[in-house]
């Protein structure tokens, strides 16, 4: 019964790893791969023997490991947030706040931009017209041009569309922990806040280290959707991610076997950090994620 779904993961996860083949050749687009000049590891030597690659490299690096890093330390918000959801006793609302708050997560990150266009942007944005009507400021400030706290910025964007869905396996644990706890809690005189610290946290202790080490694991692949919707000419600097680094070099600089070779290493990168977390884990909880 699971051999379709083994064929579904050989066919969209094994087969493409066919165009890491395009790394070791001198390939422009329109051309057959045989006609290219095999070239070896050259354009993966290229990325740290040339000064200008190695320190492009180096600076997507570090907004990829910066981003992630900060989606890291942000990672208790979905839990924060499920614990206090359980809490509202009006099952109504809590139902309402729920769905409010899974909602975006649907919501493409075009019209993301979109709503952020209308509110932050110059001439036509909210803020601005606020701001100046008010007297606040003198001259609009372009703060989607802006590379100052772009990192926080852009956490502030995913963690208000993704807050709710991530706080749905929480929500899970929170509803699998056995109620005569609670009640045994209470009739030993616990407050509401001790039953939180010592019953409902404990409990979703195991679920939040397993999704942290998967994270941890999926440290550099952040996506590029997001940045390559928010990035300009004045933020780019800050904002360029190791993902929408290889898109730029293949499909707009059009150097395709270079950023191939630079997805080739995302990808090893990866399946180390993936090890790692595993190694983690079995230090920590004594249990193997994979």
């Amino acid at each position: 019964m699971s051999l379709p779904f083994l064929i579904a993961v050989f066919v969209f996860s094994y087969l493409p790893l066919y165009g890491w083949s395009y790394a070791f050749f001198d390939y422009h687009a329109g051309m057959k791969l045989k006609d290219c000049t095999f070239v070896g590891f050259k354009f993966f030597t290229a990325m740290v023997d040339n000064p200008v690659s190695r320190d492009e490299i180096l600076r997507v690096l570090k907004n990829t490991f910066g981003m992630s890093f900060l989606n890291i330390l942000a990672s208790p918000l979905p839990v924060i947030f499920a614990i206090c959801l359980m809490e509202v006793k009006a099952k109504r609302l809590r139902s309402f706040v729920q769905t409010l708050t899974t909602l975006p997560n649907f919501i493409s990150w075009v019209l993301v931009y979109s709503v952020a266009w209308s509110i932050f942007s110059i001439n036509d944005g909210f803020l601005n017209h606020f701001l100046m009507s008010t007297n606040i400021i003198c001259k609009e400030i372009n703060f989607l041009a802006n590379s100052n706290h772009v990192w926080l910025t852009m956490l502030g964007y995913s963690t208000w569309k993704t807050l709710g869905w991530n706080s749905i396996m929480y929500i899970a644990a929170i509803t699998a922990i056995d109620i005569q706890q609670y009640e045994a809690a209470m009739v030993d005189g616990a407050s509401r806040f001790q039953r939180i610290w010592h019953i409902t946290a404990p409990g979703i202790l195991p679920t939040y280290f397993v999704l942290l080490l998967l994270s941890i694991a999926n440290f550099i692949n952040n996506g590029m959707e997001q940045y390559y919707l928010f990035e300009n000419p004045m933020n780019k600097g800050a904002i360029e991610v190791l993902d929408l680094y290889v898109y730029n070099m293949g499909m707009v600089g059009q150097n395709i076997s270079y950023s191939t070779a630079v997805g080739v290493l995302k990808s090893l990168v990866s399946v180390g950090l993936l090890f790692f977390a595993n190694g983690l884990s079995k230090i920590v909880r004594k249990e193997s994620i994979i």
